[in-house]
């Protein structure tokens, strides 16, 4: 029986966030009641609760839902061609600008900002930036994968939100390409090591 309500669960919560991810997007906003999405989902308004807490919580859970459902399986690959993976990701945010730029611009613009940049530090290993920076220390690639997940963070969140229509993932492809080229350049092959963090 405990299987079957844990499903159900599962169930209700996915639905909640699949109808929160379509009615931010058709409305271009986060100011939505609780009572909106629940009906949309066709769930009570007490689940939303309970399973969330709050709206904006339910908001920043379907787009990391969302970001984990359609993106990373098309850019976690970490053998796939650099240009393929930054590409799929600008595709991903070019194809569900209207519900990024809600969530970018409304009430939880915060911690959707910081549950993408933990999602997107995932995907940054110590292999990959090896291969464009050069042998680094543990300690210097986990603070420039920090870095580079902001930076990146920053850049395609002004693109969602302010870029011209339509988006154009190439243009943000070799944008950000350029930048990581532009970087690796003037970065030295190996940081020096003074047995510690720099003062």
């Amino acid at each position: 029986m405990q299987v079957r309500q844990d499903r159900r669960v599962l169930r209700s919560r996915a639905t909640l966030m699949a109808a929160a991810v379509r009615l931010v997007s058709e409305r271009g906003t986060t100011a939505l009641p609780v009572g909106e999405l629940s009906d949309a989902a066709n769930v009570s308004r007490q689940l939303v609760y309970l399973q969330f807490g709050d709206r904006d919580a339910l908001l920043v859970a379907a787009a990391a839902a969302l970001v984990e459902r359609e993106l990373i399986p098309e850019v976690g690959d970490d053998r796939a061609p650099r240009r393929a993976r930054v590409l799929a990701m600008a595709r991903h945010f070019a194809r569900h600008r209207p519900f990024y730029r809600a969530m970018l611009t409304g009430s939880c613009a915060f911690p959707m900002t910081r549950a993408l940049n933990r999602l997107f530090g995932s995907l940054i290993t110590t292999r990959g930036l090896r291969e464009v920076f050069g042998d680094l220390d543990d300690d210097t690639a986990r603070d420039l994968a920090t870095m580079i997940t902001g930076g990146t963070g920053a850049i395609v969140n002004d693109w969602v939100v302010d870029a011209d229509d339509p988006l154009d993932p190439e243009e943000l492809t070799d944008r950000l390409l350029r930048l990581s080229t532009a970087y690796a350049r003037g970065l030295p092959a190996r940081a020096p090591s003074s047995g510690g963090r720099p003062r």
